[in-house]
């Protein structure tokens, strides 16, 4: 399973390192230790969390930006069919869901957890992994 430090969860959820330190410490999210001494949050924690998060208004007054229509974020959801599959991602504060092939899905290991990035074109919203 994918895990991320404090400085990329902070980066996916759109707020500064102090804060998710501050909502690790408070026990608002898990958080490890790895062999350096890091703390890591495991994806799949950081997705439910990110989606709590969106949910509850956190930061309301955040702004929130799009660069060249990019939006980083976490996979919160991977739906397969026979031969489509749905993906959703939160990024910050927006819920983006991507209908694509099974096969792309499969090919770029998408899973809830992980990060990705939602690229938006005119109506069509394009996954990808960095």
């Amino acid at each position: 399973m994918q895990r991320y430090t404090i400085g990329q969860a902070a980066r996916l959820l759109g707020v500064s390192p102090d804060t998710v330190r501050r909502w690790a410490d408070a026990g608002r999210v898990t958080t490890h230790r790895d062999e350096g001494g890091r703390r890591l949050i495991d994806g799949r924690d950081l997705a439910a969390f990110s989606v709590e998060l969106a949910r509850q208004g956190a930061d309301e007054d955040a702004s929130y930006t799009s660069v060249r229509n990019a939006f980083p974020g976490i996979v919160t959801g991977v739906r397969l069919g026979d031969v489509a599959a749905q993906v959703e991602i939160q990024a910050g504060p927006h819920r983006l869901v991507s209908l694509l092939t099974r096969e792309a899905v499969e090919e770029l290991g998408l899973e809830v957890g992980m990060e990705a990035t939602a690229r938006v074109k005119s109506t069509n919203v394009h996954i990808d992994r960095p």
